[in-house]
Formats: structure tokens, C-alpha cells, sequence
């Protein structure tokens, strides 16, 4: 006769067994000496003897065993996610250029390699406020539920964008540093973990136990005793966080997401924990950063976890693919560039170490360098495969032939096609009332950003205008003619990236090519072609990611020589839309 327990033999311990036989259960789990518990209980018998000391010790083994199942439903930590990245921060900020790239890359690797359920995670781009915080809200409803069910939960939120007078600028909304804390406080969740990639954001942790400091102390021992919030920042509250091309992200990203991906590992048990993770994230990005124009960027942390035990963040031994790096292969740093020539993931091998990157499936460039030249070689890896590099097959190649993309050539350089629709007009009166008539112009332009340096525009421009009119002559009734403009230039501006709308000036030099052709064959047609140098200002205003709305005006210098030498100025304004791919 069998009994149905309420709720189940898990429910009926957790009653009835007091919480530090729990927590034995849960360490002899863990140890490896659950099989001794029962082996010591049953005993090792041939089958019908085994079947005699189960029905005499079965109240013993049923306690047994539901501890140990109490124990392992113990362990079980559901991880919930929420990542945001935003390009854009409102009218008084630099749009970036890897947020996004940033929040997708570590959306992978949480979903990848850091237990995060696909449908447990959350990915927003570009969103507001009111979108993260109901994002929120929706993660915290599941693990409610997930805790309902007695398991343990865990809240990861990244963010990457701009942060700016104690606020996140999400887009033109802001969601205040004060009001996340809080809310990250009162979450119902075991623990929290809140990762800000942005400039200033260390004024998060600037509370009581919070450091700028490379590492801090986690007791080692099982991760689900600890509970808490932890609230790592890529800069103190007084450094700008930095971005680059070279990586396609900013420094603590990439090197956070570096870390993540095996090059943290430095135990070497194929984990990497929140301690290494951090450690490793803020050596690297001091290192990168020290030079730069901006000052070293510092990360930060600030947590109160209570219970011992360490968060592990990602297992690299949950997917199968990846690379391995034998212990034979020559030590240093080896790093692993993508298709389009970015920094994905970064390896320091120490002598006679294996270690391992879980890279995604996909094509790879393999740099190891040495002070006189490079080390450059391909590797494949396969979806469900772990693939071994085999350094001697790396091939020897000079400093030139560096796979990685330098700054001011990467991603950053972008171009940009549209159609334009304006006027010119000459300032002086009889000038455009009898030699150069007003006209419409219509044409094409092609835009270079950021190739000479960042927000700098080089333009090329062709447009076209004409119209009807009558030679005025003083003793004859004018001719009808025909009066065309043919306007050819180039032009280098610099932009002031306010939000969406980027205020430019900057310098034009344009070829016009200005003609008459008469209906009349008695009248030869005339022409006139001459360079004229001119500046432009104006504003780009960003209408979708890739759509632009561009409004200018030119001024420009033209030297006419033809019976007289007289200088003449004239203006153009221009509507331009343009599309970049």
C-alpha cells in the first residue's frame, strides 16, 4: 500500500528536517559521499539479500535519499537576464558606436555558456526607460515563480550605453542610478548582479565597502550559499568609459566578454568565476586604457553577498565547440580575430598550460606575436566540436600583415548615399538678373564619415539646374535661351554629434560649370567654367539608424574673368536625404 505524500518527499524533509541536516545533505552531495551514505546503509549484497536490507532500512534510505534530493533541488540556481545596449543618450551626448554590438555579444554568451535560458533572457536595443524597467519587472514575475517552485534564482543585468548626472540615458530617457539600486535592493531574487558599461557609472558603488581596486576576496565553496547583490562598473564616477575600433566594443566589454569566454580561467577547472571575471576585466582595460588620450578607466565594484562561495558565470565546459590551446604550444598571448577583422577573444598561455577559449562556431584568425614579427594562422570550429590549435602550423608574417583592424580604418568608417534638392542664387542683383540666373539644383551626393578621423565627413557632390529665360539687349528683342549650371565639388566637414542631430562646418571646393545655348543658331552658346572655393554649415538629423535628413547652406567664391575681372559671390541651400548601408 503506497502513501502520497503532499507536495512530495522534497516538501515533507524540508518540514520535518532541521536546516543545518539540510546543508549536510547538501555538502555530502557535493563531496561525493552521498553513494558512501547509502553504500553504509545498504550495504553490498547479491540481490536478494539487497532486496531484504532495503525493506529493513528502508525508512533510513528514504530520509537518505530525500536529503540528497532536497540538496540537489537546493543547488539548482534559474538564471534570469536582462541586457540593454543603447547607441544613443539624448540631445547632450556623442552617439556610440558598440553599445549595441556590446549588449548582443554578452546576450551570446549568457545564453551560451552562463545557463541563461533563451526565454529567460532579455535583449533590448535602443529602448527607453519604461521599456527596461517593464523588462524588469517581467523577469522579476518569473523568478517569483521559479522560487515558488523551491529553486534558487539569480538576476543578471548589463547594460552598455551612456550614463550621465546620476542617471543611465537611455535614448532620450533616463532611468536615475538611485531608483536601479533600489530596485535591484528590493528584487525578489537570491542574487543580483548589475553590470554597467558606461562613463561615470562608478557612481553607483560610491557607497560604504565600495573600491576601485583590481580583485576582492570571495571565500571559496559552493556557490548557492551566497546571497546578495554585487554591482560591477567599467569606470570610477569621475573617467569616461572608453570604446575601440581595433576591438569593436569598449575595453571592459571586450575584455570582460574575453575573460567569460576561458582567458579568466585561471584556475583552470573550465569556470569562470564573478572574482576571476572581474580581476581579469579590470587588469586588462587599466592596461589598454593607460595611454590613452582619455587616462586610464578604472572598473569598479561594490557587493554584499552574505554566505560563502563564489558565483560561477560562465561554463566553458557547457557548450561542446571551442578551441584548446595544448599545454605543448608556445607560451604568450594569443588572440583570435573574426571575418571582419575584430578582436573577438584574448588568450595568455602560460608555459606547459593547457588552456581553453569557447569560441562560437565559426572561421578564425589566429595572431600570436612575438617582438620581431607575427605569428598568423586559421582555425575552424565546428559546431559541436572542440578543435586543437596546432601552433607549429601558424605561419611567420611581419608587422604589416597584422589581421586586426587599426583604429580610424575599422568598423568606424562608414559610408553614406543620397539625393539632394536645393538652390543657387548670386548675391549680387544685375549679376543674377542678366549673367548667372537663379535655378533650382538637383543632384546626388556620396559621404565618407569618420575616415580621416573621428566625425570628420569627407563629400563628394554632383547636382545639376537650368531654366528659360530672354537676353535682355538694349536695341533688340532678346533671344531665347536656354541656362544651365553644372555644379561639381568636394567638400571635409566636422560634426558635432549632439543626440540625433549632428550641427557640421567645414571648407568646399566645387568646379561650376555655368553655360547659355540659344534657340537662335545666329547666337553662339557661351560658356564659363571656373573652380570656386566656398565653406558649407549646416545639420545631419538621424531619422532611423540608417536614414539621415541633412540640411545646409554653402557659401561660395567665384572669380569671373571674362570681360572684366570681377569677383561675385554666391549661396546655395540644400535639403539632403541619404541612406548608409
Amino acid at each position: 500500500m503506497s502513501h502520497r505524500v503532499p507536495g512530495g518527499w522534497t516538501a515533507l524533509v524540508r518540514g520535518l528536517v532541521p536546516a543545518p541536516v539540510r546543508a549536510l545533505a547538501a555538502r555530502l552531495l557535493a563531496s561525493g559521499r552521498a553513494r558512501a551514505l547509502v553504500t553504509k546503509i545498504l550495504g553490498s549484497a547479491p540481490l536478494p539479500t539487497l532486496t531484504a536490507k532495503l525493506r529493513a532500512s528502508l525508512p533510513g534510505f528514504t530520509l537518505a535519499f530525500a536529503l540528497v534530493s532536497t540538496a540537489a533541488h537546493a543547488d539548482t540556481l534559474h538564471r534570469f537576464a536582462l541586457i540593454a545596449g543603447n547607441d544613443t543618450g539624448g540631445g547632450d551626448t556623442r552617439p556610440l558606436s558598440y553599445a549595441r554590438d556590446d549588449a548582443r555579444k554578452m546576450h551570446d554568451l549568457l545564453t551560451r555558456l552562463g545557463g541563461v535560458a533563451p526565454s529567460d533572457a532579455k535583449l533590448l536595443l535602443d529602448d527607453d526607460a519604461k521599456d527596461f524597467l517593464t523588462a524588469l519587472s517581467d523577469l522579476e514575475q518569473r523568478a517569483r515563480t521559479a522560487q515558488a517552485r523551491g529553486e534558487r534564482t539569480a538576476l543578471f543585468v548589463y547594460y552598455s550605453g551612456h550614463a550621465k548626472d546620476g542617471a543611465l540615458r537611455l535614448g532620450d530617457s533616463r532611468l536615475a542610478f538611485d531608483a536601479l539600486k533600489r530596485r535591484l535592493a528590493d528584487a525578489p531574487v537570491d542574487i543580483r548582479i548589475a553590470i554597467l558599461d558606461s562613463c561615470r557609472s562608478g557612481a553607483l558603488t560610491r557607497t560604504k565597502g565600495a573600491r576601485k581596486a583590481p580583485a576582492f576576496d570571495v571565500e571559496s565553496g559552493a556557490a548557492r550559499d551566497a546571497r546578495g547583490v554585487v554591482i560591477l562598473t567599467s569606470s570610477a564616477a569621475d573617467e569616461d568609459s572608453q570604446e575601440s575600433d581595433a576591438l569593436g566594443g569598449s575595453y571592459f566589454s571586450h575584455h570582460l566578454a574575453s575573460g567569460l569566454l576561458g582567458d579568466a580561467d585561471r584556475s583552470g577547472d573550465g569556470r569562470v568565476t564573478l572574482f576571476e571575471a572581474y580581476s581579469h576585466a579590470y587588469a586588462r582595460t587599466v592596461a589598454d586604457t593607460a595611454d590613452s588620450s582619455a587616462g586610464p578607466q578604472h572598473p569598479t565594484f561594490s557587493y554584499d553577498l552574505a554566505g560563502n562561495g563564489d558565483l560561477v558565470l560562465t561554463d566553458l565546459r557547457a557548450s561542446a565547440e571551442g578551441l584548446v590551446v595544448p599545454g605543448g604550444a608556445p607560451p604568450g598571448s594569443y588572440y583570435f580575430v573574426d571575418p571582419g577583422g575584430l578582436v573577438v577573444a584574448e588568450l595568455d598561455k602560460a608555459a606547459d598550460t593547457e588552456r581553453r577559449v569557447a569560441l562560437a562556431p565559426g572561421t578564425y584568425r589566429v595572431k600570436r606575436r612575438l617582438s620581431d614579427r607575427l605569428r598568423i594562422g586559421e582555425v575552424e570550429i565546428a559546431r559541436g566540436r572542440t578543435t586543437v590549435l596546432e601552433e607549429p602550423r601558424l605561419k611567420d608574417a611581419p608587422f604589416s600583415d597584422d589581421p586586426v583592424k587599426g583604429a580610424g580604418r575599422g568598423r568606424d568608417t562608414w559610408w553614406a548615399f543620397g539625393l539632394t534638392g536645393g538652390y543657387q542664387s548670386f548675391f549680387d542683383a544685375a549679376t543674377r538678373q542678366s549673367l548667372f540666373l537663379s535655378v533650382p539644383l538637383f543632384g546626388a551626393e556620396a559621404e565618407l564619415h569618420d575616415y580621416f578621423r573621428r566625425d570628420w565627413v569627407w563629400g563628394f557632390d554632383a547636382a545639376v539646374g537650368g531654366t528659360r529665360s530672354v537676353l535682355a539687349l538694349p536695341t533688340l528683342a532678346g533671344p531665347t535661351y536656354r541656362y544651365s549650371v553644372v555644379n561639381l565639388g568636394t567638400s571635409l566637414t566636422t560634426e558635432w554629434p549632439l543626440g540625433r542631430v549632428a550641427p557640421f562646418v567645414g571648407a568646399r571646393l566645387a568646379y561650376l560649370i555655368l553655360g547659355r545655348q540659344f534657340e537662335d543658331a545666329a547666337f553662339p552658346d557661351q560658356r564659363f567654367a571656373m573652380v570656386s572655393p566656398g565653406l558649407v554649415a549646416g545639420a545631419r538629423l538621424q531619422l532611423t539608424r540608417s536614414v539621415h535628413l541633412t540640411t545646409r547652406g554653402r557659401l561660395q567664391y567665384l572669380q569671373y574673368n571674362v570681360d572684366a575681372q570681377r569677383s561675385l559671390g554666391y549661396w546655395e541651400l540644400a535639403a539632403l536625404l541619404t541612406y548608409a548601408p
